[in-house]
């Protein structure tokens, strides 16, 4: 066993307190070194991470391509009667121009034949209108003059045989007024018999009652005839006046016969189906002799300007601007299309073209924003209505035109 000098024992008893001392002092310097180094650190990760976020540059839809102005059914009016083609006059990839013939039904040979016996019944009523403004035939008029004249003549006439008449008999009665008178003198002074008187007071009387009777009946003649002249004169009046309201009839027979021509050309031109704007014939749905189905006749498009209709999120949607740049993506076609945001629909609905990926959301709700291609890109999709494709559509402004 080994002895310890006394120094070396004191020195030994009050240096371990000390060392000790001094360790704990150490670690709580060290402590809080980190304590103040890590309530430091995280602000500056913080702001490092916030620096390193992904900044988005576009966003990405499904689409479609189409036409300028959408794709267009042209169908027939259900007030055309027969709906079925009886003439088709455009093939498939053929350009029209608006109002061009497109077909014909079978119906408008019977719509034709309406309308040309509407337009004959025109031509009846502006006779009937030409009749009424000449008024009745020269020879009724002429026949209607010369009975009027035959009754002026023959009033005439009676006339004066009537006053001859009554003369005659007013001599008569004179004459018998004086006879009786002078054998009334002579019957008093005796120098005729009473019987002679009577006679010719007979006689008087007789006269006196003629000339009553030929007055009576001259003026029931005269009235008679008059009447009749009256009433040939009115005749002539009537058949030679137009009337207005004969007028107002003829003219309302015409307007009337007009309307059904209007009528009768619009039902006509229901069956003549016309191009309703210029553009190109995208499919072909009935052909002649078919009936036409709700398809309608056929599709049309203007394929001279291509767009892309992109489906684009609500959530997304307040980040897209009109003018925009978009590329677009087409399975079967090498490169890529550019284009710019043209319109931003108004309606949120859900999706029209639907997702392949079996986790996609196919009730999402959407927006439809246009995206007019550029005349490179329009050129080369001409063919692809309806094709599906895939937008991304960038935040930045569009430098391009």
């Amino acid at each position: 066993m080994q002895n310890l000098d006394p120094n070396q024992a004191r020195i030994s008893k009050f240096s371990t307190p000390l060392i000790a001392t001094v360790v704990v002092l150490a670690l709580t310097s060290v402590a809080g070194s980190l304590y103040f180094l890590s309530s430091d650190n995280p602000p500056k990760k913080a702001m490092l991470a916030a620096d390193n976020r992904p900044i988005i540059k576009a966003i990405t839809a499904l689409g479609r391509i189409e036409p300028q102005g959408e794709v267009i059914q042209l169908s027939v009016s259900q007030m055309a009667g027969s709906n079925r083609v009886a003439q088709l006059f455009v093939k498939e990839g053929d350009r029209i121009q608006q109002g061009q013939m497109i077909a014909i039904l079978d119906s408008s040979d019977r719509r034709l034949a309406a309308l040309n016996q509407a337009k004959q019944q025109v031509k009846v009523a502006e006779s009937r209108l030409a009749q009424v403004k000449a008024g009745a035939k020269q020879g009724e008029i002429a026949a209607q003059k010369a009975t009027i004249t035959e009754l002026e003549a023959l009033l005439r006439q009676e006339s004066a045989a009537r006053v001859a008449t009554v003369k005659r008999l007013e001599a008569e009665v004179k004459n018998a007024e004086l006879e009786y008178q002078r054998y009334q003198s002579l019957q008093s002074e005796g120098a005729v018999s009473t019987s002679i008187r009577d006679t010719k007071k007979l006689t008087l009387e007789t006269a006196q009652a003629s000339l009553r009777e030929a007055i009576a009946n001259q003026y029931q003649t005269s009235e008679t005839l008059r009447e009749k002249l009256k009433q040939a004169t009115a005749t002539l009046n009537r058949i030679a006046e137009i009337r207005p309201t004969d007028l107002q009839a003829a003219i309302a027979e015409i307007e009337s016969a007009e309307a059904s021509v209007k009528e009768a050309e619009a039902d006509l031109n229901l069956t003549y189906v016309r191009s309703p704007k210029d553009g190109q014939i995208l499919k072909i749905h009935s052909w002649t002799g078919e009936v036409v189905t709700d398809k309608g006749i056929v599709e049309i498009g203007e394929t001279n300007q291509m767009y892309v209709v992109a489906e684009v999120y609500e959530n997304d949607i307040n980040k897209v601007k009109l003018g925009q740049e978009a590329t677009i993506n087409q399975l079967n076609l090498p490169g890529e299309l550019k284009g710019k945001v043209d319109y931003i629909g108004l309606l949120i609905a859900k999706k029209d073209v639907l997702n392949t990926d079996p986790a996609a959301d196919i009730d999402a709700r959407v927006v439809e924003v246009k995206i007019r291609l550029n005349p490179e890109s329009s050129k080369r999709v001409t063919g692809l209505t309806n094709s599906k494709v895939k937008v991304a559509i960038n935040l930045q402004p569009a430098n391009f035109r």
